[in-house]
């Protein structure tokens, strides 16, 4: 159709085109943000070191006054995370005061914020967003990675460290790196050690450069990555005890150990992360069908990166989870963009439509509860120092809390912050001083034998409780100890009570410790 003049008629669409690459990054960045919203709506709570982050916290108490530590551990290897922690806390405590929800609220933050930044950190570097949303829905269907993002856990920065400086080698091109690159490379791993403290490990990326032939991008790398290890050590106020102890640490977690299988279970041998091969051969595919003009493989350091973190998870399952799989996402969210730039228009309707339903598909398959990975944790119950019924039973003033389970030192720290007492295990048995590091070797060598538990009990004073999970029919053997039955789940052990009177406490028949009715079984040697 034409107007008088002879003109043609735009259509009304055409008017509302110009807003569809607005529409689009609006519902990729509100999607990322509202997929960790949506988590902990449900009452998620991570069951590992998110929490004693933010008891930490809300504590202000050094490790030292939290745990018992040997002579290898003597500087705070999360000083930066801890430091944000605390400011965060002094700046929004409840008032009045109450720890519980301060430390839960901590967490709470560290999930949305963290998860948000590290997808957020890959937007930064795309002209077609919706390619991180197919990147992200791979790695929903293929790995856990997408569950590692929603931890809370600071070793996500290290994570959205990794995919900026892969996006920046990625959109530079073919052209070399100019010098000023190290200006930011160095302040990046310098937040990344000074909040996460791991600096070592990023020799994968060093090395993922030399292997890809980019020798100038590896130099600049070295470079940001020395100068930035040391300047993020430097603000711990140790610089190189710091560096050191990241190694120290690093050889005893695993050096320490016969077996791998009493090894924590992150640091543990993955079997070969078969569906990451599926995914990567999925993709090889893709560029032949499409014909992509993609770089070859063998110059992008995100394939070499992605090849050594595979091999090495033989070794350890978290060189997959944290380099590998996230080198992957790189691989797939950059052939995609090609992909979609040659098949939809910048302002297509279609590309407005695509992304719509990628993000209700991506947003359904992370947050569905299936197998109640987003609630299990509802059903917890936890050791508290304000439960009348623990009343006696928990650690009294300077005691000691052993147990072989790090999830009761995560658990108990996090809903005691400020209880005066002290951890045998923290959150790795490496911390340990040497001759308890052997008695929890031993407990993990015989499965949780009550026998292997003798060393601790026979230390134990009366202010120090030994804590073993277990159900209400499986009272622990040692009778060396009075128990009582404190959650569901877990055994609280102590020495026995001798009556006012003085005379010793009388002897419980052997019946008794089969009554399962009973809520405390007291048993004297």
């Amino acid at each position: 159709m034409t107007d008088d003049n002879g003109n043609a008629n735009s259509s009304p669409l055409d008017a509302v085109r110009r807003y569809v690459p607005l529409a689009v990054w609006a519902i990729v960045i509100l999607v990322i943000l509202f997929i960790p919203l949506r988590v902990i709506q449900y009452g998620f709570l991570p069951g590992d070191d998110a929490l004693r982050h933010a008891a930490k916290a809300v504590s202000g108490k050094p490790w030292p006054d939290i745990l018992v530590l040997g002579p290898a551990f003597k500087i705070d290897t999360n000083f930066g995370w801890h430091l944000l922690l605390r400011q965060i806390y002094l700046r929004n405590k409840c008032d009045p005061p109450n720890e519980a929800r301060d430390t839960e609220k901590l967490v709470l933050f560290a999930i949305v914020a963290l998860f948000a930044l590290v997808n957020w950190s890959a937007l930064v570097w795309l002209k077609r967003p919706e390619a991180w949303l197919i990147a992200l829905l791979a790695v929903a269907l293929g790995s856990d990675l997408w569950m590692r993002f929603s931890v809370g856990r600071p070793f996500i920065l290290t994570i959205a460290g990794l995919l900026t400086i892969l996006f920046a080698w990625h959109a530079h091109g073919s052209s070399p790196p100019k010098w000023w690159t190290v200006l930011w490379l160095t302040p990046l791993i310098a937040l990344c050690t000074f909040v996460h403290g791991v600096w070592y490990l990023w020799m994968l990326p060093v090395a993922a450069f030399f292997l890809a032939g980019q020798f100038r991008w590896g130099l600049m790398l070295i470079v940001g990555w020395l100068a930035g290890a040391f300047l993020g050590a430097s603000l711990t106020g140790h610089p190189l005890a710091s560096l050191y102890q990241a190694l120290v640490m690093a050889y005893r977690a695993f050096g320490m150990h016969i077996t791998q299988r009493t090894l924590v279970g992150e640091f543990q041998p993955s079997s070969g992360d078969v569906l990451g091969l599926v995914i990567f051969g999925g993709l090889l595919i893709l560029r032949q069908l499409a014909g992509l003009k993609a770089r070859p493989l063998t110059s992008n350091p995100a394939f070499w990166l992605l090849c050594l973190a595979w091999v090495l998870g033989f070794k350890a399952t978290r060189f997959m989870e944290d380099w590998g799989w996230p080198a992957l996402m790189v691989l797939i969210a950059c052939d995609l963009q090609l992909l979609l730039q040659a098949r939809f228009a910048v302002d297509s309707f279609k590309r407005l439509a695509l992304t719509g339903g990628l993000a209700v598909v991506v947003y359904l398959a992370i947050t569905n509860d299936g197998g109640s990975r987003w609630t299990s944790n509802l059903a917890q119950q936890y050791l508290t120092q304000d439960n009348p019924d623990l009343n006696g039973w928990m650690p009294e003033k300077g005691g000691i809390l052993y147990s072989s389970d790090m999830t009761i030192f995560y658990q108990t720290f996090f809903k005691n912050p400020n209880a005066d007492w002290r951890y045998i295990l923290g959150f790795e048995p490496a911390l340990m001083p040497d001759e308890d590091f052997q008695v929890f070797h031993k407990i993990m060598w015989n499965y949780g034998d009550a026998k292997a538990y003798e060393p601790w009990v026979e230390k134990m004073r009366p202010q120090d409780r030994l804590v073993i999970r277990g159900g209400r029919g499986s009272l622990p053997s040692s009778s060396q100890l009075e128990w009582e039955y404190g959650v569901s789940g877990i055994w609280i052990g102590r020495l026995p009570r001798i009556p006012q009177s003085g005379t010793p406490p009388p002897t419980i028949p052997a019946a008794a410790t089969r009554d399962t009715s009973t809520n405390s079984v007291n048993s004297a040697k």
